[in-house]
Order: C-alpha cells, then structure tokens, then sequence
C-alpha cells in the first residue's frame, strides 16, 4: 500500500510541472462483430436543439467503432440530483452516468450505484485492462490513483486541469459602462464586491448583481478551501489550505461561517437572486438570460471565454481569481463517467468512454457539434462559431473524457493547454492528498445526514437563511449519526497518513 501511495505523489509532482503533451492515440475495431447495443449517457446540461442531429453522427460513427448506438440523457442542472436520485434509487437500467467527488461520489458508492471498474473478481471484471487501454495510457496515474474508493475506481477521470481555485465571472461590457472596471481590477476577497454589486443595484435596476445557487456560491466546493475527504455531501472535512489534519465539520470552521455572514448581507442588500435557494438555472444559463451581472465558478485558465461562447456572450465575460490554487483528491475526482450496476453492456460502455479519450472526432463531435454547422474551422486545432452554434453548445468539455483532445474557440488563447500547465504547477497541495473515505462502514449514518443536509444546506450558503440556523442544523446532524460518521473519517485518515510514513 505504502508504494501504492509514493507512486501517487510522484505521478503528481509530474503532472503538476510536466508539459501537457497530445499523445497518439489509435482506435481498436475488435468489438465490431458484437451485436448492436444502445447505450444511454446521463449527464447534467441543458438539452440542445440539435440533440438529435448530434445523436445520429455519433451512432454512424460509433457502429463503425463498437457496433453500438448513444442515447444521449442531458438533465438541467437544476434537475439534476433530484431526476438521478429516483433513477438510481429505482434501479433504473442505466449505462454512462456523470459522477463527481463532489456530487455524491463516495456516497453512490456505498449505495452499489456505480460498478468497480478495475475489479478483476468484480461482476464486470477488470474494465479498465480489457477495454479501458487509451484511457491508462493518456490518463496521467494521479487522477485514478487519486480517485480510488476503497482500493477501486468507480469512474473514469475527466484529462483535465488538475488544480482548483474559486473566483467569479463577471460582464465586462456592463462593469465598462457602469465605470466599474478599475474596482473589479482591484478585487482580491469577497467583501471587496460589497460597493461594486451596490453600484450594479443601483444602476442596472432590471439586472441581477450576484446570482448565486445550490452547490455555486461562496462556500461550493472549489471557493472555500475545505477537504471533504473524497466527497462534499458526506460531513467532515480538514482544510486544503492548512496543515491539520483533525476532521472537523464545516461548522467548526471559522472561515465557513465567516463566508456565511457575508453572503447573508449580500442577500438582505439584495444583490443575490431571491430565488437562490431553490433556482433551476445553473451559472452559465443565468448568464445567458442576459439580466445577470456576475456569478460564483470553479476557475481555470480560459474559463471566462468558455463560459461566454456557451452563454452567447462571446467578449463580454472576465473572470476573477480569488482563492489559492489548491489540490485534494477530491480535483482528481471532480468530474468523472461512471458505469451503472444496471448496465447490461459494462463492456461496450468502457469502450465508448475509451473513445472519449482517444478518439479526438468523437470527442470534439459530442462536444461541438458538426463541422461546418455548429463550428467551423480557422486552422487544424482553431474553431469558430458556426451558423448553428446556438441550437448545440453544452459548454461541458470539462466532463467528456479527454480535454486536451478538444478544439480551441477562436475567442480563447491559442496557447490554452499550455496555460493549463502552469496553472497546476506550485498548487498547494491538501495535507489528505490520496484518501478517499470509505463510506461503508457507516453507510445508514451517511445516507440519513446527506438527507438533513439537503433540507438546509442551499438555504444556508445561498444566504436564504441566517447563519444563526447553522446550530439548530448541527444538533439534527448530530441526533442522525455525525459523531460516528466524523471518528470513521479520522480513523480511516489516521490509517492513511500512517502507511505514508
């Protein structure tokens, strides 16, 4: 176990400085002759007008890979836990489902949601090894090593950035106009966009300062520095940015209530939406709605022109940095494509994830579209927006397998891959870097606190409700099991901590 974990860190001291190299891939056509299968992919994004168009390339294109069809699932965002909740719940045949750290990972685990993908005794077997081999060879080591519940991947890592940092996106053209560009230049904590949101209030009275929501605000996983140990719904955390490693719940952090109080007086001013606690809309739509100022994101190099080509805001969005960056298990787990237990082909939904991270015409085609309709080439990696790039644009390129097979907008900076590199590279670096918890061992406790959390959670960090709650909300996790759920955590990151010694 000890080597397991050197090799992990040396695998990340690699990908946190090396270069981001396009490997060569090559495609394998020895699943052709296995009979047709139609595989569902359930993923959270807003359906697109051009869903059907899109669908139909990929499954001329993939009979002649595997000899299977997709049956492409988008839900809202806002939808979205709710809608995979009952399905998983139901049993529901299922194939390709998104997974993150921070959506419930660990917790769906526990819950035999999700199939072992490197399992040789598993009811799949090894899927990785038999049809998992370009994802091995490009995946830099760290994202599976980093990502393993209980000794075994239960997901696939999206390739790419490996580091997070928290900040806004904000549009540039209105803060031009309002004569706030100096102000957001100079903004460097939260409380610095307290007279820039009033100004927007003021003057822009049918626009909406901060739109905030459940998962995307001030406290979400990539803005404060907290590690929740392999996955955010299940309580206990230490702090990326420190150096203890004692299990503390969010309460316990002065920082996390800190960030409560402020958005709370960001909500009673009424710079954020009245809505926040209970909105659909995610960011990027809320933006493209055209009444909304700024919004909270998980940032990368680039990311304000990615979200402004998805949004129809092309030129008109700037991001600002406003957190360390930082990396915990949880980056190397933050987006991911499991496999259903109630898949009835594993195989073939491996083999299209492989292609994911492979095949650079399929990538590119799920995720913009067709040539010549939704993008149209500049050069042999440059693409610009095509005459129906508003009826297919997910916007989702950090979900679908292997990003640095992706074209780069015109609009973003023709060295983006580049820039990931050194974004990753001095990140600091979480001191539980590697463990995941094992929610096994406390699953009904887990389960009955993901369901209290769900009830007060978005209320609380949106600013909805006062912080003063947060002590009725800790006394109703305390009662459903937290004390055990929280010494099952340490215990396991004592144990951890212990083999690296």
């Amino acid at each position: 176990m000890l080597k397991g974990k050197i090799k992990f860190r040396k695998s990340l001291a690699v990908i946190m400085g090396a270069s981001l190299l396009l490997p060569t891939f090559s495609v394998s056509n020895a699943a052709s002759s296995l009979p047709e299968y139609k595989l569902s992919f359930y993923y959270p994004g807003t359906p697109a007008k051009d869903e059907a168009k899109i669908e139909a390339k990929i499954n001329e294109y993939l009979k002649t890979k595997i000899n299977a069809t997709i049956d492409l699932q988008p839900i809202d965002w806002g939808q979205w836990d709710s809608k995979m909740n009952l399905l998983k719940a139901s049993r529901e045949p299922m194939d390709i489902i998104f997974t993150a750290q921070w959506n419930g990972h660990a917790n769906d685990v526990a819950k035999n949601v999700f199939l072992a993908l490197d399992d040789a005794s598993g009811p799949a077997g090894n899927l990785l090894a038999q049809y998992g081999k370009d994802i091995t060879k490009s995946l830099d080591p760290a994202f599976l090593a980093g990502a393993k519940v209980n000794g075994h991947n239960y997901g696939v890592p999206t390739n790419k950035e490996l580091a997070a940092q928290g900040g806004v996106i904000y549009r540039k053209d209105i803060a031009d106009k309002l004569g706030l560009t100096a102000k957001l230049n100079a903004v460097k904590t939260v409380a610095d966009l307290d007279p820039i949101l009033a100004t927007v209030k003021a003057k822009q009275p049918g626009m909406t300062p901060l739109f905030l929501r459940d998962g995307d605000n001030f406290n979400a996983h990539y803005f404060i520095q907290e590690d929740f140990l392999g996955d955010t719904t299940i309580e206990g955390l230490i702090r990326k940015d420190g150096t203890s490693t004692k299990v503390i719940t969010r309460f316990d952090d002065k920082q996390y209530m800190d960030q409560l109080a402020l958005t709370r007086s960001f909500f009673k001013k009424g710079y954020i939406n009245k809505d926040a606690a209970t909105t659909q809309l995610s960011g990027q739509d809320a933006l493209k709605k055209g009444n909304v100022f700024m919004i909270t994101a998980s940032l990368k190099p680039g990311k304000d022109a990615e979200t402004a080509l998805a949004a129809g805001l092309a030129g008109k969005l700037k991001q600002i940095n406003m957190t360390d960056r930082t990396v915990s298990t949880g980056e190397t787990a933050g987006s991911m494509l499991g496999i259903s237990s109630t898949s009835k082909d594993p195989a073939r939904a491996m083999m299209f994830i492989n292609l994911l991270h492979s095949d650079k015409y399929l990538n590119n085609l799920l995720n913009f579209g067709i040539e010549g309709e939704h993008y149209v080439k500049v050069s042999s990696e440059i693409i610009k927006a095509g005459p129906s790039a508003a009826n297919y644009n997910p916007g989702a390129t950090w979900m679908f397998g292997n990003q640095f097979l992706n074209y780069v907008w015109d609009t973003e900076a023709s060295n983006k891959w580049a820039q990931f590199k050194n974004f990753n590279r001095g990140a600091k670096l979480s001191p539980a870097l590697g463990f995941t918890f094992n929610a096994q061992p406390v699953k009904s406790q887990v389960a009955a606190l993901v369901t209290v959390r769900s009830k007060y959670i978005a209320g609380l960090e949106t600013g909805s409700i006062d912080p003063s709650k947060a002590a009725e909300f800790q006394k109703k996790e305390q009662a459903n099991g937290l004390d055990k759920v929280l010494a099952e955590k340490q215990k396991q990151l004592n144990a951890f901590l212990a083999a690296k010694k």
